[in-house]
């Protein structure tokens, strides 16, 4: 059975139990809930893998408290990885450094990297301080699903298959991290997220973005395969493409089917009577809805037509990437 408890001294000491004993524990973080275990036991860091029925070649990220001496995990932080550390974190940015091989090789999948997250929740840092451990962990769900921002999205896909969720409410920030590669003369985007490239770029003065072409090996979750899809059909359109997205929805409604838009702020005045969910009116807002909305959207409907919001840049490249590999594909008719 999966308890939720909330985040106090009994449930610190059951959880640090949990850990040490080679288990796994959801905790929050001020993105998504993630799945942790100690990040040094290979045997634990292979039941996260189990658990989610995660891949082995997609890399995991290690967090840590706020005062821990990352130094006893990588061989090397370059002055403008201290430059971003200082402005961002904690917070939702994971940097990718060499590796000294501290933690199980499993983590990284074999790659002499590992990438590092000092989260800002709460919770997360009352947790990681109480373990005192290098923690790796994924997003705390099925591999490929809708990522969680709460407790009970955690507990509809893990029910059973772990002991312990440490309840720290809503998750604000909503998609997960951004990964800079930090091992190069300049940092490198290798997942967007809430930190954009353009806010790397004011604070260090260069950045660049890696492009993962198919094939090649993932640097860092998130690269491969389909991800944050919901459990039913979704169909994904252009800014200017409403009169086909609503085509579609009253199409397969006059079918029975059980429909649902999604859209931007800009979008509602044209959905007219159809049901529709929002996503905000500004990139954070999108960001802190997008999986939540998607959750809701599988739980009540048949098909989802997403119609892209029309914002583009920053935090937007974070939100669009999760978007597209949401629904997989763009519709074609």
């Amino acid at each position: 059975m999966t308890e939720i408890l909330p985040i106090n001294e009994n449930s610190l000491k059951r959880a640090k139990l949990l850990i040490l004993k080679g288990e796994t524990v959801a905790f929050p973080t001020e993105t998504v809930y993630g799945l942790g275990a100690d990040a040094c036991n290979t045997a634990a860091v292979n039941k996260i893998f189990e658990i989610k029925g995660r891949p082995n070649d997609n890399p995991l990220i290690v967090h840590v408290h706020k005062d821990f001496d990352i130094s006893y995990l990588v061989t090397e932080v370059p002055e403008y990885a201290k430059v971003l550390a200082e402005k961002f974190l904690p917070g939702p940015l994971t940097m990718v450094y060499k590796s000294k091989g501290t933690v199980s090789p499993v983590v990284s999948c074999g790659l002499d990297t590992l990438a590092i997250r000092i989260p800002s929740h709460e919770g997360a840092q009352r947790f990681l301080k109480y373990v005192d451990l290098p923690v790796a962990a994924p997003s705390a769900n099925i591999s490929k699903h809708v990522s969680p921002t709460s407790a009970q999205h955690v507990l509809a896909d893990l029910q059973g298959k772990i002991d312990l969720i440490l309840d720290g409410g809503v998750c604000s920030g909503g998609i997960e991290s951004t990964v800079l590669d930090c091992t190069g003369e300049i940092p490198v985007v290798l997942r967007s997220g809430l930190i954009s490239r353009e806010m790397v770029e004011e604070t260090v003065g260069a950045c660049g973005e890696y492009v993962y072409r198919e094939g090649a090996v993932a640097r860092s979750p998130g690269m491969r395969y389909k991800h944050y899809a919901p459990r039913c059909r979704t169909e994904m359109f252009a800014p200017d493409e409403y009169e086909k997205a609503l085509a579609l929805y009253d199409f397969e409604a006059a079918k029975g089917v059980k429909a649902c838009i999604i859209c931007d702020g800009d979008g509602e005045k044209f959905v007219g009577g159809r049901k529709y969910m929002c996503l905000g009116a500004t990139p954070e807002e999108m960001a802190s809805n997008l999986y939540s909305e998607l959750r809701e959207g599988e739980n009540t409907c048949d098909l989802l037509i997403v119609i892209s919001p029309k914002q583009s840049g920053g935090v937007m490249a974070g939100v669009m990437n999760r978007l597209t590999k949401a629904c997989g594909k763009r519709y074609e008719n």
